[in-house]
């Protein structure tokens, strides 16, 4: 496979080390997909806006804009990119807006088992 036609992986999140956590489980089990950070909301959709992103693991409590609304500004202008909000906000309520912006929910803390998870809805 072609580099440029491997997979690209959006991380958005505030924590360094949640990126490092989220980076090096998928260079580990995806090593051919190409990965680019971002540390909020509005960094993420003007990446994606640069060069449209095919998955986006998304936290939602950042500086700034949320992650949610962030994750349905991206959906808007490139439907076909399939994000996971990655949060250790748990309450119904944050899965239930994740639902209605049609994006998966992946609980934190963010572990070889919950990144498998965001990795089987990217590739579903």
């Amino acid at each position: 496979m072609n580099i440029e036609n491997s997979p690209l992986l959006l991380i958005v999140d505030d924590s360094r080390m949640s990126r490092m956590l989220i980076r090096a489980i998928i260079a580990d089990s995806r090593p051919n997909w190409r990965i680019i950070e971002a540390v909020n909301g509005d960094e993420a959709i003007a990446l994606a806006n640069e060069t449209p992103p095919d998955f986006v693991s998304m936290d939602v409590n950042m500086p700034g804009i949320s992650g949610l609304e962030a994750a349905g500004r991206i959906r808007i202008r490139h439907p076909d990119t399939r994000i996971t909000l990655c949060t250790a906000n748990i309450q119904e309520s944050t899965r239930e807006a994740a639902s209605r912006a049609g994006v998966h929910f992946v609980a934190k803390p963010i572990t070889a088992q919950s990144v498998a998870d965001a990795i089987a809805f990217f590739e579903s």
